[in-house]
């Protein structure tokens, strides 16, 4: 029998499960809903800016760096676009391959190896890092053809700093190099990340380094559409870079070429300046280096050379060399006699060669005339016991508090990095500078070095300019500055920047004519007397001379039997005419035994430079290299018509780019104004006998 189905049953289930089917169909479209709604709404500009994001880029646009000026518009520093060879690790599956394989196409190095190889270690792995830098246009284009089969590899145009005169003025104007970690950190610390953005180099060194700020400029962003492979389509938005100000140096790119060249292979460091204005006309320090080497990145080769010299190419010796002023410190004893009540112009001491006291001899040298002395025969002559019996009246602390406004063992506060205090002895500072009791006590024996300026006395050769400079502004003390203006490189204007306010050591006129007389006389009749013979002006100096190391108790100096590392220093201060100077400057050649052998003719032929507009002749130039030279030899030259030399591949100098020079330089010559224009021993060491 056949059971019948309850048809009313089977309708009621049937309606629950569409139901159900409904509820949950309706469900998921609610899910949907609220999904699309929290998708629309409530993340609609998260997603708005990854959608914006994928669909676009923003690149960083770097700036042009600002160029670097001499006073006379010369471009020390600029820029030049080339092509570069780059690699994004990230991209490339085998990069030892990938660059195998490169290597067939373009020249690749060892050293264009190992920079990459040390770039990779520093850097990210997604970014973009050059193999080889400058190519050629036929290695650009043979590359070009083969691109398919480097992934990863590409070729971006680049702006790299040029040093067109290469060692010329290097230490001033400095180099930069690739930004390391410590630099990142200040940067990010400093709130300029944005502005580094895609920038690989700063200022490492001089004026690259003080100045990075004006020279960098502003980074600017350009906003492009990009297909699925993020290549740029087309570009929507820019906000363009603003270049790097154009600095400006007060220094005379070819006064510094003339100095340079006289110093020849020999080490050593000159500063001149403006009396008037606290300007360097010229900062050398020798031996130099080519900072070119270190804008890709300096090799390992060229490095070691560098750092390992027993010349010290790196060190910086008119900012950071220190040194025993010697006898050119003997005009500022006698100044500080005179404004302190010590001694009258007149006041006689007789010099029989050698000083007593305590016991001991302190001597004078051998080819010291000696007699009768005078405070200006003594500065004439450069008497050594004049300055000892002097040091021991005046006593250390009283020497201290009186050269201190001077700038000796101060910081000038010159504008670039890295100046040094050097070491301006007094009983407060031995006790600060040793640990043990027995050496913090003040011997009365140490204050006499100190009057012909040995002992602890240490200085550089920029604290000796300023010095000089005072005395001959009738003690004005003007601030050295290397920076003389900025140009915008937008609106062309040009910027002078302001001179520092003047200070007035209060010295009495009479004082200061006494002590610039005697500089005269130095070279009417004194120590400097051949070297100026002939001179079409009168000037003023006084030379030094300073151990480099201490010589053994009752000892004679014979440079012959010592190592050229051991011998003295030559040194030499001047100032340029003697009547109303126009320069200063404090000059020494290291281990060159007399100041006015070596030191004082360097002098001479920059005066001739600067004041009469003469060269040396080849064979006068070749005899101060040599310091073999007293007045110059030969018939000098123009300075006209002498072109600085060039550096290889570089145009000589008067055919280099110009930039109108600022204000401040053009006001200097209508008025005018010339327009170029360490540790101390743990004894104090005996006292010099050397000749002057």
């Amino acid at each position: 029998m056949t059971e019948l189905r309850n048809v009313e049953a089977d309708l009621s289930r049937f309606r629950a499960r569409v139901l159900i089917a409904s509820l949950a169909v309706l469900c998921a479209f609610a899910l949907l809903a609220a999904r699309l709604v929290y998708l629309q709404v409530f993340r609609h500009t998260d997603l708005s800016e990854q959608a914006e994001s994928n669909r676009t880029a923003i690149v960083p646009i770097v700036p042009n760096r600002g160029l670097i000026l001499d006073r006379n518009g010369i471009v020390l520093a600029s820029n030049y676009s080339a092509y570069t060879l780059e690699i994004t690790p990230s991209k490339v599956d085998n990069v030892e391959e990938t660059i195998a394989a490169l290597e067939k196409v373009v020249d690749i190095q060892l050293r264009d190896k190992r920079r990459f190889k040390r770039l990779r270690e520093e850097a990210k792995n997604f970014e973009s890092l050059p193999i080889r830098t400058r190519l050629t246009d036929v290695e650009v284009a043979r590359f070009a053809a083969q691109r398919f089969r480097f992934p990863g590899v590409d070729i971006k145009a680049r702006l790299f700093r040029s040093y067109p005169y290469g060692e010329l003025g290097s230490h001033v104007v400095g180099y930069i190099g690739r930004i390391n970690q410590s630099e990142k950190e200040r940067i990010d610390e400093g709130d300029e990340q944005g502005n580094y953005r895609g920038t690989d180099y700063i200022g490492k060194l001089g004026v690259e380094q003080s100045f990075e700020r004006q020279l960098h400029g502003i980074t600017g962003v350009e906003q492009v559409e990009t297909s699925a492979g993020g290549r740029a389509v087309r570009r929507l938005a820019s906000n363009p870079a603003i270049p790097g100000d154009t600095v400006m140096l007060s220094i005379d790119i070819k006064l510094q070429k003339l100095v340079e060249d006289m110093f020849g292979d020999r080490r050593g460091a000159l500063v001149a300046l403006d009396p008037k204005t606290g300007d360097v006309l010229a900062f050398v320090s020798k031996p130099t280096f080519d900072p070119n080497l270190f804008v890709d990145g300096i090799d390992a080769e060229s490095w070691e050379a560098l750092n390992e010299s027993i010349d010290k190419p790196l060190l910086n010796r008119a900012l950071r060399g220190t040194y025993p002023p010697g006898s050119t410190y003997k005009p500022f004893m006698a100044l500080a006699a005179l404004q302190l009540g010590a001694r009258a112009p007149g006041t006689l001491i007789n010099d029989p060669g050698f000083y007593m006291f305590g016991g001991r001899r302190f001597g004078s040298p051998e080819n010291e005339k000696g007699g009768i002395m005078d405070m200006h025969r003594a500065i004439v002559e450069s008497s050594n016991v004049y300055f000892y019996s002097l040091a021991n009246e005046i006593g250390v602390d009283a020497m201290h508090d009186f050269m201190k406004p001077l700038g000796f063992g101060q910081i000038t506060g010159i504008d670039i990095h890295g100046e040094v205090r050097g070491v301006l002895p007094s009983q407060a500072w031995k006790r600060g500078y040793f640990k043990r009791p027995e050496q913090q006590k003040w011997f009365a024996g140490e204050t006499i070095s100190l009057g012909i300026g040995q002992g602890y006395n240490s200085f550089t050769m920029l604290q000796l300019a300023q010095a000089t400079a005072v005395l001959a502004n009738n003690g004005i003390k003007y601030k050295p500055r290397l920076i003389i203006g900025t140009q915008d490189p937008v609106t062309r204007a040009i910027h002078p920047l302001p001179v520092a306010p003047p200070e007035d050591l209060g010295y009495k006129p009479e004082n200061v004519a006494v002590i610039r007389k005697g500089l005269a006389g130095v070279v009417q009749g004194g120590t400097s007397a051949r070297v100026f013979a002939g001179a079409g002006y009168l000037s003023g100096g006084k030379t030094g001379t300073a151990q480099a190391v201490g010589a053994p108790k009752g000892s004679k100096y014979n440079s012959a039997k010592m190592e050229e590392h051991q011998r003295d220093h030559a040194l030499y201060i001047a100032v340029a005419p003697a009547e109303d100077p126009k320069i200063a400057l404090a000059v020494i050649v290291e281990n060159a035994g007399w100041g006015a052998g070596a030191a004082a003719p360097i002098a001479r032929r920059a005066f001739d430079y600067l004041l009469l507009g003469q060269y040396p002749s080849e064979e006068d130039m070749a005899a101060v290299q040599k310091g073999q030279a007293a007045a110059p030899i030969g018939k000098p030259r123009r300075a006209a018509d002498i072109a600085a030399l060039p550096v290889a591949g570089v145009p000589a100098m008067p055919e280099a780019p110009r930039v109108e020079a600022p204000a401040a330089a053009t006001a200097a010559r209508t008025e005018g104004v010339v327009p170029v224009a360490g540790k101390p021993a743990a004894s104090a060491p005996v006292a010099a006998t050397r000749p002057r």
